[in-house]
């Protein structure tokens, strides 16, 4: 059974959820200044240390827990459909995750849509994966990862990576990746009516200002649709209540018929990106723990 501050934080959702479909137009800009307001400015333990820099013209912060290792790098790629989503927004589960990892973590803000459509985050992502290298840091130590857009993302860094060559990095953290543009999981109907934060016109709408006039089948949009064979070691949570699930549990399936090692857990009562939510909500304090456990094996193997 969910918890009793997992709880109250879905009726929040649910209450936001409703009020968006009034029928009211909201801007890109008034979503962004929301989705700030609702994930960013919770207060970070004292120990942990922010640093901005600029990562070959991409804004970016170091957010370092004080037992991180300086070998270990986590590059974290923040959801927000790719058209929002900062610093601001993910510094919180940055910390969280860099605590939990004993990994200096590496925020991106790769360029949003529709200002800037695909291939701009991919191609942030690169660069920001391609930068650690140069600074001598050792594929074998690096994890990336994301949150929805953001573990979609993460995909499509892994299948770049792969098609040009280049050297792998020890494994990814995908938390409710999304990761097929078009919306053709059955979980788009069947978990519509439990889903407190999700609605299915709205995510389809929202991924053409992504991908525009490209093939939403294209592999760099929708990862369940690339050639998964070679990849890393994947860690995949997701929450048995959001109409995303199935983008993850097609991923993991066709993950594993490519011979991909994959960890995947499905958490009861939960919903999209709910370890966003960890300051209040147990479960995501749970499973940032489990993710810490992954990731301090991958490392040390």
């Amino acid at each position: 059974m969910a918890s009793r501050e997992s709880q109250i934080v879905r009726q929040y959702l649910q209450k936001a959820k409703e009020r968006s479909q009034t029928g009211k137009e909201t801007s890109i800009e008034q979503r962004r200044k929301e989705a700030e307001r609702m994930l960013g400015g919770v207060p970070l333990d004292p120990d942990v240390k922010v640093e901005k820099l600029n990562v070959e013209g991409i804004p970016a912060e170091w957010v370092v827990a004080p037992d991180a290792v300086e070998e270990h790098v986590f590059l974290y790629l923040h959801g927000g459909a790719y058209i929002l989503g900062s610093c601001e927004t993910h510094r919180e589960l940055a910390a969280r995750l860099s605590r939990a990892t004993a990994t200096r973590v590496l925020v991106i803000e790769y360029r949003l849509a529709p200002e800037h459509p695909y291939p701009a985050a991919v191609e942030d992502a690169v660069t920001a994966y391609r930068w650690l290298l140069s600074t001598g840091v050792s594929p074998e130590q690096i994890v990336v990862g994301g949150d929805s857009a953001g573990g979609g993302l993460s995909m499509a860094l892994l299948l770049s990576l792969k098609e040009a060559g280049e050297p792998l990095p020890s494994c990814a953290v995908l938390l409710s990746p999304w990761t097929d543009m078009e919306g053709t999981g059955e979980s788009m109907k069947s978990r519509a009516h439990r889903d407190p934060w999700l609605e299915p016109q709205s995510v389809r709408a929202t991924s053409t200002l992504y991908t525009q006039d490209l093939d939403p089948r294209h592999p760099l949009v929708s990862p369940i649709y690339g050639d998964l064979q070679g990849l890393p070691p994947l860690l995949v949570h997701v929450g048995e209540d959001e109409i995303l699930l199935d983008d993850s549990v097609r991923l993991v399936e066709r993950a594993r018929d490519a011979g991909v090692d994959v960890t995947f857990k499905r958490w009861e009562e939960m919903w999209h990106v709910f370890q966003g939510f960890a300051a209040k909500v147990p479960e995501g304090r749970q499973s940032i723990a489990e993710i810490g456990k992954y990731v301090a094996d991958k490392l040390s193997s």
